[in-house]
């Protein structure tokens, strides 16, 4: 036999409990699909207008807009990581073919930076233990990871480093 119901009995406890987090779960997801829309899709460091950074070589000297290595720069005093790529050793290289590897991606990516507009792109995480921005990096749109990718001076990168060495 069917019994109406009633909107004002209560339900057994399990019940009851089950609601809030299954609410909570459902917020949250929101939340976290609205932070990837509303996430900025890049947050440029160039000079104001979109006009061209200089950048030197950091043991050169300069400190405000310089290439460390072949996945790390300094843009306006920042210290910037490319977060999608993993690139050889240059200080200290652990053999010959990695110390060549890492000094061609240096100057490579010296190049690309030097050649029209860079935009940083944040990803998930904002720094590394060392506190360098982790940022995907495009020049005029272009990937910069992806170019040094496709011409063998980097790899991407899958959570941690590797060797170039063989």
């Amino acid at each position: 036999m069917n019994r109406p119901t009633d909107p004002h009995r209560r339900r057994p406890a399990g019940q009851r409990r089950l609601r809030l987090p299954l609410a909570l779960i459902a917020l949250a997801g929101c939340g976290g699909a609205l932070g990837l829309v509303l996430q900025p899709a890049a947050t440029p460091l160039s000079a104001p207008g979109g006009e061209r950074v200089a950048f030197s070589y950091c043991r050169d000297g300069s400190t405000l807009n310089c290439v460390v290595d072949g996945d790390t720069f300094r843009m306006d005093g920042a210290r910037i990581r490319i977060a999608d790529i993993d690139t050889p050793e240059t200080r200290p290289a652990r053999c010959p073919r990695e110390a060549a590897l890492g000094a061609a991606a240096t100057r490579r990516l010296h190049t690309l930076l030097n050649a029209g507009v860079v935009a940083l792109h944040p990803i998930d995480r904002d720094t590394d233990r060392y506190g360098r921005k982790l940022r995907r990096v495009t020049v005029d749109g272009r990937g910069v990871g992806d170019t040094l990718v496709a011409e063998g001076l980097a790899r991407p990168y899958r959570g941690r480093r590797m060797g170039w060495c063989d």
